[in-house]
């Protein structure tokens, strides 16, 4: 396959999103980026970052495929999890503790910081609204979260998801109790849930 064919296919894969280090590791020649920027073909958006002019840019995606230590947390998780009505108005991220977080994320995202030794437990994959694997949070930490930052949350958001929790089938109360400990919010949550309950 020659490189323009390897990346058109690498942006289709990717629905419409490629970045200058995907080419590094496909080892495809920058030069066949530039001619289909040139072309009209693909568009920049951001440093490093090119969507295909017939796609709509996958912000999730790239953002966390640029800062790999970002993990979709809070508002945003719950988003992802269907537990949120809302749309994030701004992104909710958790990164660890120490993590330089440059100023360009700081104004789209609204961070969290946690320890290093918590920031990668509940973590899974999911699909972004365009198709992409992101990182975020199990429903159950994501919930430990939202207690444990209750004071940076709007409380409607926080009890409209404690109570849609308490109404899931194969929500795991054990693996909620487990994050709850590791987080320290376990007796706080046990206060909610007695409330609902």
């Amino acid at each position: 396959m020659d490189h323009p064919e390897k990346l058109k296919k690498l942006i289709q894969k990717q629905h419409g999103t490629v970045l200058s280090s995907d080419l590094d590791r496909n080892e495809i020649p920058r030069v066949y980026l530039r001619k289909m920027l040139s072309e009209g073909q693909l568009e920049r958006v951001g440093r490093g970052v090119y969507v295909s002019v017939d796609s709509i840019e996958d912000e999730m995606y790239f953002m966390q495929t640029k800062y790999p230590k970002l993990i979709y947390s809070h508002e945003t998780a719950l988003y992802l999890h269907g537990l949120s009505d809302r749309a994030p108005f701004q992104y909710s991220a958790s990164v660890p503790s120490g993590y330089k977080v440059v100023g360009n994320l700081a104004d789209r995202f609204k961070i969290y910081y946690v320890k290093k030794e918590l920031h990668e437990q509940g973590v899974e994959t999911v699909k972004s609204a365009h198709g992409n694997p992101i990182r975020t949070y199990i429903l159950e930490r994501t919930i430990c979260d939202l207690i444990r930052s209750r004071n940076r949350i709007d409380v409607q958001i926080l009890n409209d998801a404690l109570k849609r929790f308490v109404k899931i089938k194969s929500a795991d109360y054990s693996i909620l109790m487990d994050h709850a400990k590791k987080l320290r919010v376990e007796t706080v949550l046990k206060n909610y849930l007695e409330a609902l309950l």
